[in-house]
């Protein structure tokens, strides 16, 4: 397949609470530390699957900082920073570029049902994000938003925005658009993205997909399918994933971010799967279910502190 400078697996860390509620900052730099054992291309931190929205601005700026002053530079990392005001995107677009991180990803600007910008100030919303950082920005094309980006305003910011260079589409019929954007972006589509735990990863990667977004909970078993599909061995990367596809379904469809706290709470990576309210914890059946397909496949944050 077609070369592309952003590749490979780059997973999600998870935010860790205490039973209180308060942020864990040491329970963060072990799951910094798992993700780098993890064998994965870079980490992303700070995104949905982060809990980004239940935290406090400032909670958001402590885990920011401790993540990348704890990577030290092992890894490339994605600091996501979302907002719908585009002087606080470029305010932590700045804030990450200056803290080492090595590129920053962004929605387009939302806020609850109705609240959405057109496409001249979306746009300017990411020309501004790329002004303030200059570091690449990976635009993150998802349903949580309510917003549709259209393939061709996609390229338009690909080829008019410097920084705007990754794209991680997690719509439905991902592998479609994924081929749409590839086709009409060329050269300016340098990282073609899905995400959504992988649960569409290999019509993704024959669409032309390069990378792939995933939870923390098991990359280091989907790495060598990304790794085959990359080097060609189609059917090596289809076989792995075979195998995989019944604990990322799992956990796509039935437990969203709460599966990675409850696999690295049994791996003792992390004290706590607290979920802040409104969320709940997983229902004890689900978590049970989650855990024995976990053991099937023995991920690495499955027994990483013991």
């Amino acid at each position: 397949m077609a070369q592309k400078p952003y590749s490979g697996i780059w997973p999600v860390a998870p935010t860790p609470f205490n039973d209180d509620g308060s942020i864990d900052v040491d329970g963060m730099k072990r799951v910094i530390d798992c993700m780098v054992d993890q064998g994965s291309t870079g980490i992303c931190i700070m995104a949905n699957f982060s809990e980004q929205f239940l935290l406090t601005d400032e909670e958001r700026a402590i885990l920011t900082r401790v993540s990348l002053e704890h990577v030290a530079g092992r890894l490339p990392v994605i600091v996501t920073i979302s907002h719908y005001a585009t002087q606080v995107v470029e305010a932590r677009a700045r804030e990450a570029a200056a803290m080492g991180a090595t590129m920053v990803m962004m929605m387009p600007p939302y806020h609850g049902a109705l609240l959405r910008a057109d496409d001249d100030a979306t746009f300017e919303h990411f020309a501004r994000a790329g002004a303030a950082g200059r570091i690449p920005i990976m635009v993150q094309d998802a349903p949580i938003s309510g917003v549709t980006l259209s393939v061709p305003f996609l390229v338009r910011m690909a080829k008019e925005i410097d920084e705007v260079k990754l794209f991680k589409i997690e719509t439905p019929g991902a592998a479609g658009k994924l081929r749409a954007l590839i086709a009409a972006g060329g050269d300016a589509i340098e990282g073609p993205f899905d995400g959504e735990e992988a649960i569409t990863l290999i019509p993704d990667f024959d669409a032309g997909a390069t990378g792939t977004m995933t939870s923390a909970t098991i990359p280091d078993l989907i790495k060598p399918a990304v790794d085959a599909y990359l080097r060609g061995d189609r059917d090596t990367a289809r076989a792995i994933y075979k195998d995989l596809l019944p604990i990322i379904n799992f956990e796509n469809r039935q437990c969203g971010w709460r599966s990675c706290k409850a696999v690295m709470v049994e791996g003792k990576v992390i004290r706590s799967e607290h979920v802040r309210h409104p969320t709940r914890g997983m229902h004890p059946d689900t978590r049970a279910q989650l855990l024995e397909l976990a053991r099937e496949v023995n991920p690495l944050a499955l027994t990483w502190g013991h």
